[in-house]
């Protein structure tokens, strides 16, 4: 199954590497990454699914291209075909095809692949977090002061909130970035190049996989209250090296 989801990735990855920079016409649209839905996606997509359905075909599919497909299993695959659409239409390089499969409701397998960047992530539940085969390890900054946050606006319907949010924390931490993918920003914090990553109301496709990395990698995973993040879930999520988790916590709690 490890080897399956890899590869699957990898091909999809593939697909979106031979087409990245080809329309120039997916410039023009200027949405932001959770208004754009490309032709690329959908392909990606269909592609996994197809893949999915053909090897376990009673799986239960949640996928950002084609809603819940719910056949009464406890296996669910959770998928964003291609996460950090926006940059992908804009030709930025950080984008990532992101593969989650979870047993009930804990995760067990995950893979995230940024073809540009030629960079592999995967885990398994128990087994480690790795990054092209190396192991990766969660950061050892011990200040939020001293931290970086990497963040995003997950599916808010607008930026005030981020705004807001950027105003009250920035004076805290180290400093703060958006990639423009949450599963790269989730996989930043597992392999230690950032020491935290907060969204909004996100849905599980887009970090289901992250999660488990960032996991297997020594992190934690919580809602806003520090209630451990359930899967399946759409919610505000932070991610951490667990040791900046209590105070960035406590600053997310009017969030």
């Amino acid at each position: 199954m490890k080897l399956f989801t890899i590869a699957l990735a990898k091909r999809a990855g593939a697909y979106l590497l031979k087409h990245f920079k080809e329309n120039a016409l997916l410039v023009k649209e200027r949405g932001l990454g959770k208004e754009i839905s490309t032709i690329y996606d959908k392909e990606s997509d269909r592609m996994i699914v197809q893949a999915i359905e053909q090897r376990f075909p009673s799986h239960n599919l949640l996928t950002e291209e084609s809603g819940f497909v719910d056949k009464k299993s406890e296996y669910t695959w959770y998928v964003d075909s291609l996460d950090g659409t926006g940059n992908f239409a804009l030709g930025n390089p950080f984008f990532a095809v992101s593969i989650a499969l979870a047993k009930k409701e804990e995760l067990v397998l995950a893979a995230v692949y940024a073809p540009f960047l030629q960079e592999r992530y995967v885990a398994e539940a128990g087994k480690g977090a790795f990054l092209n085969g190396k192991q990766v390890h969660i950061s050892d900054v011990q200040s939020l002061s001293t931290s970086y946050i990497v963040t995003c606006e997950g599916a808010a319907k607008s930026n005030v909130r981020l705004a807001k949010f950027h105003a009250s924390l920035h004076p805290h931490v180290k400093d703060m970035r958006k990639l423009g993918s949450a599963a790269l920003e989730c996989c930043f914090v597992a392999s230690g190049r950032a020491d935290a990553y907060v969204t909004f109301t996100i849905p599980p496709y887009d970090v289901a996989a992250g999660v488990l990395i960032v996991q297997e990698a020594g992190g934690v995973t919580t809602d806003f209250s520090g209630k451990l993040w359930k899967c399946g879930s759409q919610s505000d999520i932070v991610l951490s090296n667990g040791l900046v988790h209590k105070e960035l916590v406590a600053r997310l709690k009017n969030f």
